[in-house]
């Protein structure tokens, strides 16, 4: 997803630098829009922002780091998108569904357009607004947003004006209050160097900052007040320290965010327990890694609470809405809490009455305020694209609630907590250069298979998935029954092959390594016990349900020394944001 910030008050640097604590999120171009004078001074590239030091903003302005939906990557299509008289600024998330029904009519009215992009009409139709209607900045804005269809959050400025507007529905924006000054931004890190009291915007907030912010609610009519939170972590938590990069720094510190993760409130886990139980059908819903959490929780909550649960991509629930009623609980589990798939099928869900409730890191998301409870990971901020603490304090959150389902809530904070030893172990020096090594003989490979069965089938997906992500490599993730029905055509002398095994399943998942090695595959053991049949082992001891979690660690660290050794930045894959706000 873009990053938005926007700014009001009297430091000169502030948008540069906010947008540098946005670029985790993934983008190809950026820009600055300043006020000052009576006119709109911008500056838009493509690439990254790098040492851009020299773009200082005025008191009032707006940036935008541009990740390409409705055409290329270029300058005239990077954001801030101005009005045709060049006094209105617009920067955007989102997508705007009936812009070319827009753009149309603007054309009748002699407006002309310079982008590709959906966002230009918006700067457009506030100008058409203030000029044909003879309406002010703020009430050409309100007049703008009820005309727009889609999700979005925008952040506007006026050359004419000392004002600050910004706008969200369905996209994330949060207002912070400094010291005489103001926030817009997509996302907390933007500005926690200089505010750390914020409100979360809802759906439909549109707010006003002029002496102070004031917050209008355009499905109510009428303005609204929005708690204030304090930011509880610090500015140091999005900071890489004395590590090369994100993804590596998030991956050593999982020791500790599981531990966060099994400290949750116990009694928030009861309640949603208790919620499990009273069901008659529980479905998790997520996308992309979180998903793969939702295929643990299948197996977990059959082997420890004798209860089956379904795990659907919140994409493809539409397809089974049907079965969908009030006594159905939905569980949505997302790391952002902003995944417009599962934001869209959560509030399908409730319009058939269903219960909902989700697992998030961000409480102040979204999908916290559209359910009904949820559990937070409680882990601090993710910042590399892709997902590595998040992922496990997911597993420890479900393991958590499949055992208080079956009545063993302390037995499961205990085995949870009891890995802090397992998981050091798996992240010292030794291990990840161990890692590394395997690295090293892979990194020129193309393609490659990641074999398991029961628990250790969603860790191979999660597995491939890394890979995939971080280093460009092919990797799939397969049930290893699977194996002879079709893929195991593709292996060859060399292919590498990776076996999940654990002391339930080695009997069969050893007949499927058997299979690949008998046709030259290179054979890389992943658990507790080495076997003549690998080419390659990584140890890793036999945790039972915590299996999934364990066993993910090491193909975190061979996705990211892949990345490293190809010269790749594992922080920022290309084409990926961290957040998928966009259908």
């Amino acid at each position: 997803m873009c990053g938005i910030i926007g700014y009001k008050g009297s430091k000169k640097d502030v948008i540069i630098e906010g947008l540098k604590k946005l670029e985790y999120r993934g983008y190809d171009s950026w820009g600055v829009a300043s006020v000052s004078n009576g006119r709109i001074d911008l500056t838009k590239k493509v690439g990254k922002i790098g040492a851009a030091r020299k773009v200082s903003n005025t008191a009032l302005a707006i940036g935008h780091t541009r990740w390409a939906t409705h055409g290329g990557v270029t300058e005239d299509n990077a954001h801030p998108q101005l009005s045709n008289n060049k006094k209105i600024a617009v920067i955007h998330n989102g997508i705007v569904e009936n812009y070319q029904e827009l753009r149309d009519m603007l054309k009748t009215h002699a407006y002309t357009f310079y982008s590709q992009t959906d966002t230009e009409v918006i700067p457009n139709l506030i100008q058409f607004y203030m000029e044909a209607e003879k309406l002010d900045f703020e009430e050409a804005t309100k007049r703008t947003l009820a005309r727009l269809e889609g999700r979005y959050a925008i952040v506007a400025v006026y050359a004419g004006s000392d004002v600050l507007i910004g706008a969200r529905k369905g996209s994330p924006l949060v207002l912070g209050y400094g010291d005489n000054e103001y926030f817009i931004a997509s996302d907390i890190p933007a500005f926690l160097d200089h505010a750390k009291k914020v409100s979360y915007l809802e759906d439909e907030d549109m707010v006003v900052i002029k002496a102070k912010p004031e917050i209008f609610n355009l499905r109510q009519g009428f303005y609204v007040q929005r708690p204030i939170d304090e930011i509880t972590w610090s500015a140091e938590q999005i900071q890489k320290g004395n590590f090369d990069h994100y993804m590596i720094k998030e991956i050593m510190e999982q020791a500790e965010t599981i531990q966060m993760a099994a400290d949750t409130n116990k009694e928030k886990i009861k309640e949603i327990a208790r919620e499990i139980k009273a069901a008659k059908k529980v479905i998790f819903v997520a996308c992309g890694t979180a998903y793969h959490a939702t295929r643990v929780a299948k197996y977990v909550f059959s082997k420890v609470a004798n209860r089956n649960v379904s795990a659907i991509f919140a994409h493809e629930l539409p397809q089974f809405k049907d079965v969908i009623d009030d006594k159905t609980l939905i569980v949505a589990v997302s790391q952002s809490g902003e995944t417009a798939d599962t934001l869209e099928v959560v509030k399908e869900a409730k319009e058939k009455n269903a219960k909902v409730v989700s697992i998030t890191n961000v409480v102040g998301s979204t999908l916290a305020r559209e359910s009904q409870d949820t559990v937070p990971l409680n882990i601090g901020p993710e910042i590399c694209v892709a997902s590595t603490k998040a992922y496990t304090a997911q597993l420890a959150i479900i393991t958590l609630l499949a055992y208080t389902l079956a009545g063993k809530f302390d037995e499961g904070q205990r085995l949870v907590k009891d890995m802090k030893r397992m998981v050091y172990y798996l992240t010292a020096k030794s291990r990840r250069d161990h890692v590394k090594g395997l690295a090293e003989k892979l990194k020129d490979t193309k393609s490659m298979f990641l074999l398991g069965r029961g628990l250790q089938y969603p860790t191979a997906l999660e597995a491939a998935l890394k890979i995939k992500e971080i280093s460009y490599i092919h990797a799939e993730g397969l049930a290893g029954g699977e194996l002879k029905h079709g893929s195991i055509a593709l292996v060859e002398k060399g292919f590498p092959v990776v076996i999940f095994t654990s002391d339930d399943t080695e009997k069969d998942i050893l007949s499927n390594a058997s299979e690949v090695k008998a046709r030259g595959a290179f054979v890389i053991g992943v658990g507790p016990k080495n076997n003549e049949i690998f080419d390659y082992f990584i140890k890793v001891e036999d945790a039972g349900m915590l299996n999934p979690i364990l066993q993910i660690i090491p193909m975190q660290i061979l996705a990211y020394e892949l990345a490293v050794l190809k010269d790749l930045d594992p922080d920022k894959p290309r084409n990926l944001a961290k957040s998928v706000t966009v259908k």
